[in-house]
């Protein structure tokens, strides 16, 4: 049976939360093992056995911290791959995940694939979006082993019990690496991460103002959200643009997405047309949002979220 691994991505000492899916998505091309960055298999593997999980591997080098040698880093997940036989090394396809996955795949000599949105192991196809989201490519890889970055949320995390067992695996790794990372800016304490989130409400130009994203973030809480902009509304100075939904901001595919006061352009659509239901709250009944929306709201933004925000208030106690 063909043997899959998987980046185990993390930070901060936990589990990026899409990684589940990534477990799952793998488990459907044979056994599953996962290598570790940090040396904390041992603190991850009763979480992860919970997806299937059942071999999580330690790449260590002495003197290396993989955190900060992006090129060690690469190097090590494919040493990785050769030494337990992997048939394709798979990972989410964020910043850091694109980043090592492809620095393994040129280690490897191995065909690569980023911002995947569907594989099949058997036949060695992937699937990936084109065009800002006009087409969909199908891509075959002919050579063994392959290497695929899955965009975040496209494959549902599936819980299937198993036992989880750690081994350490050392690695040797080239140490003249000409970058090393020395400090990481994050966008924001607390603020949800926009590629991980299940549901997330965005908003456009006519939001008005940095401090009218209140408004959509008081909404946010109560869904359990995050909160993103559109490329109009960070241009306008009232987003950061890590909060940038779109083509040239952050790609999403969210259970629920709410855009308000979205016109619906084609660079916006391109970073979140994966979405499982898209809602749109617009004053505008001819936008072309509401043509590319599962369901949509004709009305102001600004009387529409809080009188959904105390909706759900009272849904959640009750």
């Amino acid at each position: 049976m063909s043997k899959i691994g998987v980046f185990i991505e993390t930070d901060d000492q936990a589990v990026k939360k899409s990684v589940a899916g990534v477990i799952s998505a793998a488990l459907r091309g044979g056994d599953v093992v996962g290598f570790v960055l940090d040396g904390l298999a041992e603190t991850y593997k009763e979480s992860l056995g919970q997806f299937g999980l059942t071999e999580i591997v330690n790449l260590s080098c002495p003197g290396i911290e993989f955190s900060k040698r992006p090129e060690a880093a690469g190097q090590a997940l494919a040493q990785g791959a050769k030494a337990f036989d992997v048939t394709a090394l798979v990972g989410v396809s964020s910043p850091r995940g694109n980043d090592l996955l492809a620095r393994a795949a040129m280690a490897l000599k191995s065909p690569l694939v980023l911002d995947g949105l569907d594989v099949d192991f058997t036949d060695g196809v992937v699937k990936k979006s084109h065009f800002s989201g006009k087409a969909v490519a199908i891509i075959e890889m002919t050579a063994f082993p392959f290497v695929i970055g899955i965009r975040p949320n496209s494959f549902d995390a599936i819980i299937k019990p198993a036992t989880c067992r750690v081994l350490d695996h050392a690695v040797t790794v080239s140490t003249d690496d000409a970058i090393e990372i020395t400090a990481v800016e994050k966008a924001g304490s607390g603020q949800k991460d926009l590629t991980e989130a299940s549901v997330i409400i965005t908003g456009g130009r006519p939001i008005g103002s940095a401090e009218n994203f209140k408004i959509l973030e008081a909404c946010a809480k109560v869904l359990d959200a995050a909160v993103g902009a559109s490329r109009a509304a960070v241009d306008s100075g009232y987003a950061p643009h890590s909060m940038q939904v779109g083509q040239t901001g952050k790609i999403v595919s969210p259970k629920l997405y709410i855009g308000c006061g979205l016109s619906g352009s084609v660079q916006h659509f391109a970073g979140m047309k994966t979405s499982d239901v898209i809602v749109a709250i617009n004053t505008d009944k001819d936008a072309p949002i509401f043509t590319k929306s599962d369901y949509g709201i004709i009305g102001d933004l600004f009387e529409v979220v809080p009188a959904l925000t105390e909706a759900l208030k009272k849904q959640s106690q009750s």
